[in-house]
């Protein structure tokens, strides 16, 4: 009797056609909306591309030198008539996070959502660099 790797390309390609990611691709709730980041001289600026969202569907938060966008909507639609009963809902929601330079002035940061575009402006300071230390060898 001998061993022999039997190796069954259809049935491979239907697992990998159900993996995780495609599940995920398919019914999940998050979704990431397109995101331009521009640096000038006197600022960032992020642009959040999420059209259908109002300004008050967004948090924007600082912590740690970290600045999280998160947005959620939802939407709910209901439709009677003699014979029928129709209900639809979605929800959309995302969060991204992005870590800050050391030239940042945190209390400076402003938001602006218009016409499906979250645009937050983050002003520079100087970058103060910590005095040199020299370390002594044992």
């Amino acid at each position: 009797m001998s061993l022999i790797k039997r190796d069954f390309p259809m049935l491979t390609n239907l697992t990998d056609f159900f993996d995780d990611d495609w599940l995920q691709a398919r019914f999940a709730k998050d979704w990431t909306p397109a995101i331009n980041v521009v640096e000038n001289d006197e600022n960032y600026e992020i642009e959040v591309a999420a059209p259908g969202m109002r300004k008050q569907d967004f948090q924007v938060s600082i912590e740690n030198g970290v600045l999280t966008v998160t947005g959620k909507t939802e939407k709910e639609e209901e439709e009677k008539t003699k014979n029928y009963t129709r209900r639809e809902f979605s929800t959309r929601s995302f969060t991204k996070a992005f870590t800050l330079p050391d030239n940042v002035d945190e209390e400076a940061m402003k938001a602006k959502y218009d016409d499906g575009i979250l645009r937050l402006t983050i002003a520079k300071t100087e970058k103060v660099l910590p005095p040199k230390k020299e370390v002594h060898i044992d």
